[in-house]
């Protein structure tokens, strides 16, 4: 159940470069080993898939998805702190669904800290589900932090 009311859809418009000052901002607020500015850029040259939720504040949410051979990968997705529990994750996450398909692909993989378990629950609401572990995948405050992977199977379009 989310914490606050739910809120209408918000847009969603490609990534540009000069978006990268504020969604590496957002990136260093909510993840404690954020992707730097260089990695953003990095995505948009070679052409990821690298979208931004935004409201009439600003960016409100960003992902970035990798497509290729029938199979997506999700290397980011975030939501601006102050947003977390009105929907919108879930509404980036639908539209990341919608796009991996018109792209061909017919799963989704992902890597999730078992520690955030605000993302574990999303994630498994919106039908990904456990078929892996990775160990000492991600830098953690003290040592290293294991990935569980997920995978979610896209209906046809």
């Amino acid at each position: 159940m989310s914490a606050r009311p739910e809120l209408p859809p918000l847009p969603i418009r490609p990534m540009g470069e000069y978006d990268l000052p504020e969604v590496a901002a957002i990136e260093q607020d909510v993840y404690a080993f954020p992707w730097s500015h260089a990695i953003f850029k990095d995505c948009l040259r070679v052409g990821y898939c690298a979208v931004v939720l935004e409201s009439d504040e600003g960016i409100r949410g960003y992902a970035v998805m990798s497509c290729a051979v029938g199979e997506a990968h999700l290397l980011n997705i975030c939501i601006h702190p102050t947003w977390h529990g009105c929907g919108i994750g879930r509404q980036l996450l639908d539209w990341l669904f919608q796009e991996a398909r018109c792209l061909g692909a017919r799963r989704i993989f992902l890597e999730v800290r078992p520690s955030n378990t605000a993302a574990l629950q999303l994630y498994e609401s919106a039908g990904f589900a456990r078929i892996g572990l990775r160990k000492a995948y991600y830098r953690g405050e003290n040592g290293r932090e294991d990935a569980i992977v997920l995978e979610h199977r896209l209906d046809p379009a």
